[in-house]
């Protein structure tokens, strides 16, 4: 944590470049683990699924899908944090940082320590654990694929979030407005 100058202000910031390779390797790893389960319960199934993939107009829709799908989870973060504030939607933005090529939504209204890691989290979740889950049970390699897809695309929400299990609870969490990260708030040395 780096102080900002200002009392009971730090800076956390996650570096884009580290994090994008851990994402590499997060998907692979959940690839090796997701698809590994997949092919021990559809056994049957797998090489059928496999021979079924074609490359043409529903391919085309499924990487449509997958492009928009990244606008939605950003706007899951703002529905939830937007829900966690005071200034709701007024307080919400959205931008893309070019240098790491990430889009981003940023709240300006600081919050407690698990109201941010709840809307952290929530694109992970809805994007990724309950597609993964879902293609499981049902046995559909498509959306085993997409929930791979958003888990790994969650890296950097990952990392905020880890980094933010060592923060003292009470303390608030602001959104950093130019960089991946955030400040952590003390409100006892603000005072």
């Amino acid at each position: 944590m780096n102080q900002t100058g200002e009392k009971g202000k730090y800076e956390v910031t996650i570096d884009l470049m580290r994090a994008n390779k851990f994402g590499v390797v997060l998907m692979i790893g959940t690839f090796v683990v997701l698809g590994g389960l997949y092919a021990l319960i559809w056994q049957e199934k797998i090489v059928e699924d496999i021979q079924s993939v074609r490359f043409g107009m529903g391919m085309a829709l499924y990487m449509l899908l997958m492009i928009v799908s990244l606008g939605i989870h950003e706007l899951i973060h703002g529905a939830t944090w937007a829900s966690q504030v005071k200034g709701g939607w007024k307080t919400i933005s959205f931008g893309v940082i070019w240098k790491g090529l990430a889009l981003y939504c940023h709240c300006t209204e600081p919050m407690r320590v698990a109201k941010y890691r709840i809307g952290a989290l929530m694109p992970l979740i809805v994007q990724g654990i309950i597609p993964s889950i879902v293609a499981l049970a049902i046995g559909s390699l498509p959306t085993l694929f997409y929930g791979i897809i958003f888990i790994s695309s969650a890296v950097g929400d990952i990392w905020v979030v880890h980094l933010i299990n060592s923060i003292n609870p009470k303390f608030l969490v602001l959104d950093h407005p130019t960089k991946a990260g955030f400040y952590v708030i003390n409100p006892e040395e603000q005072e």
